[in-house]
C-alpha cells in the first residue's frame, strides 16, 4: 500500500465465516502439494507462499466447502475475504476471489474500501484482475456514484489500484463509458510499468469486441502517446 493508504478495514462478525474458514484451512491443507507449491511460487515471482494445489482441484475443494453454506450478507463476504487475505497461503486469496466473483451482487457501495483493500494487499496480476473485473466493475455498475472513487484510483500512485480502475469496466460491453475508459488510458499512456501499459491495450482490445471503429479513431488520433506494446495489444484482434 501506498503511505496515503487507510487503515485495513474492520472485519465483521460473522458466524458463516467461522464456519467456512473452519471447513477451508480443514480441506486446503491436507491437499498441500509442497514440490507444486515451490513452481507456483516461482512462476508467480515470489509474491506469496502457496500450499500447491492447482485451480481445478482447487474449485472442487471449494465446491466441498461450500456444500450447504447458506447465502451470504455484505458482511460475511467482508469476514471471509478479510480473513482469508490474512492467510499466507495464496490459494486462500483465490477462495475470496472466487467467493466474491458469486457474491458480488450481495455487495452495496459500502463494500469499495474491502475491495481497494484486497486491490493493494499482496497485488499481483492473478488477484487484482479478477477482482477488478468482477467485484469492482459490478460494485460500479451497481452505483455509478462511485465512479469518482474510480477518477481517485486510475491517479493513484499504487500501480494496482490504477491497473484496477483501468480495468473495471472490462465486462461492460455497450455500458461502457467510453469518454471516461479512453481518458483513463490516456492519463496512464506515459506510465512506465508493464502491468499499466498491458492493462490499457487489454481495455482497449476488450472495448474493441463491441466498438471497434471508436478504438480505431481513438488510436489512430493518440497513438503516439502509447507504448508499442500497448497498440499491439489494443488492436490484436481488430488489425490497424
Amino acid at each position: 500500500m501506498t503511505a496515503a493508504s487507510p487503515a485495513p478495514p474492520h472485519v465483521p462478525r460473522s458466524a458463516l465465516a467461522d464456519a467456512v474458514l473452519e471447513r477451508l484451512t480443514a480441506v486446503y491443507a491436507p491437499a498441500a502439494d509442497p514440490a507444486r507449491a515451490a513452481a507456483m511460487r516461482a512462476y508467480m515471482k515470489d509474491v506469496a507462499p502457496f500450499l500447491g494445489i492447482p485451480t481445478p482441484a482447487r474449485r472442487a475443494l471449494s465446491r466441498t466447502v461450500l456444500a450447504g453454506v447458506p447465502r451470504p450478507g455484505e458482511a460475511d463476504c467482508a469476514a471471509i475475504a478479510l480473513r482469508c487475505w490474512r492467510l499466507p497461503e495464496r490459494e486462500y486469496h483465490y477462495f475470496a476471489v472466487d467467493y466474491l466473483r458469486r457474491h458480488a451482487a450481495r455487495c452495496s457501495s459500502a463494500f469499495l474500501p474491502v475491495a481497494r483493500h484486497l486491490v493493494t494487499t499482496v497485488p499481483w496480476w492473478d488477484t487484482v484482475d479478477a477482482l477488478a473485473a468482477h467485484l469492482v466493475g459490478a460494485l460500479v455498475a451497481a452505483d455509478p456514484a462511485l465512479t469518482a472513487d474510480m477518477d481517485a484510483w486510475i491517479a493513484d500512485a499504487d500501480l494496482w489500484e490504477a491497473r484496477a480502475a483501468l480495468l473495471h469496466q472490462l465486462r461492460y460491453k455497450e455500458r461502457t463509458d467510453t469518454g471516461r475508459l479512453f481518458a483513463y488510458c490516456l492519463l496512464q499512456s506515459g506510465h512506465p510499468d508493464f502491468f499499466i501499459r498491458k492493462a490499457i491495450g487489454w481495455a482497449l482490445r476488450e472495448y474493441a469486441r463491441t466498438d471497434p471503429g471508436a478504438v480505431r479513431e481513438f488510436l489512430a488520433r493518440e497513438r503516439g502517446r502509447f507504448a508499442p506494446l500497448t497498440v499491439r495489444e489494443a488492436l490484436k484482434n481488430i488489425g490497424p
